[in-house]
């Protein structure tokens, strides 16, 4: 399959571009940043774009001829917490969409992530309840999480008018190689990001399935959160949630369970075969 993947030069760009390749695909590089210190720039299956995303006209142009897109490219924290982020995420991934659906490309998957949720970017970090799903209510209240439920949004508009279409919104949790990188000492900061990560690949292979899978496993926009099933903590999941979020209730079963983890990611395991492995 001929794969174009967006902000390929990106912290999470370039490892699912070596996921993909590593997986017998042809990868169509585009980034507006040109790097020097690649391993995959001479491999013959890869070719790279340098390219503006938030020129529609040059969007298009790049995609042209791939069979799907792994859509990466964006601002990954609120900077400044004004405008730029929002308003940069917000249109190239208007434009990969549209480009998408002009070109026929029916399979699309966007970098979402679990900061939709009101997490480790807001004023306070609040939860509905435990675990978290895809129903959970999304309550951003900075740019960045805003950019990213803007981008769920758009999705669920293009598969309205364009059915033939198939978006996987991957919202994807802390992104590091292992999961010592993700422990933090001050576990009061770290309460907004409820203690979570993703092991790089394992993410790279839920994009990768999400633009892959059959296409009857499902249709039109779907969310998933990705995250591993155990802390980068020592404390226990239960101890933790008593200490900082002694309010928020618990759904039926989940002390009984026997996760280690806040995010429930069946979703994902049911629709894409994904689930998490610390592959290092």
């Amino acid at each position: 399959m001929k794969i174009a993947i967006t902000g390929c030069n990106g912290r999470v760009g370039r490892r699912i571009v070596f996921w993909v390749l590593k997986e017998g695909h042809t990868v169509v590089g585009a980034d507006c940043v040109i790097a020097q210190d690649t391993d995959f720039y001479d491999n013959p299956a890869f070719s790279f774009h340098p390219v503006d995303l938030k020129d529609f006209d040059a969007t298009l142009k790049v995609f042209e001829g791939c069979d799907a897109i792994i859509q990466l490219a964006a601002f990954a924290q609120p900077m400044d917490y004004k405008t730029k982020v929002h308003n940069d995420n917000v249109v190239i991934t208007w434009n990969v969409l549209r480009a998408a659906a002009e070109l026929g490309i029916d399979r699309v998957a966007l970098a979402s992530s679990a900061n939709v949720l009101r997490g480790v970017f807001s004023t306070e970090p609040t939860f509905h309840y435990f675990p978290i799903d895809e129903n959970h209510p999304c309550e951003p209240d900075e740019p960045y999480g805003l950019s990213k439920l803007i981008a769920e949004m758009q999705a669920n508009t293009i598969v309205r008018r364009y059915p033939s279409m198939r978006v996987a919104s991957i919202r994807i949790h802390m992104f590091v190689p292992t999961r010592a990188h993700a422990y933090r000492q001050d576990y009061f900061r770290a309460r907004g990001d409820l203690w979570g990560y993703v092991q790089m690949d394992s993410a790279a292979d839920a994009f990768l399935r999400a633009v892959t899978v059959e296409m009857d496993r499902w249709t039109g926009h779907e969310t998933f959160f990705i995250a591993a099933p155990q802390l980068a903590a020592d404390e226990d999941r239960l101890e933790l949630k008593e200490k900082y979020f002694p309010d928020v209730p618990v759904k039926l079963g989940w002390f009984e369970s026997g996760t280690k983890g806040f995010f429930d990611c069946s979703k994902a395991e049911r629709l894409l075969g994904w689930v998490h492995t610390d592959y290092a």
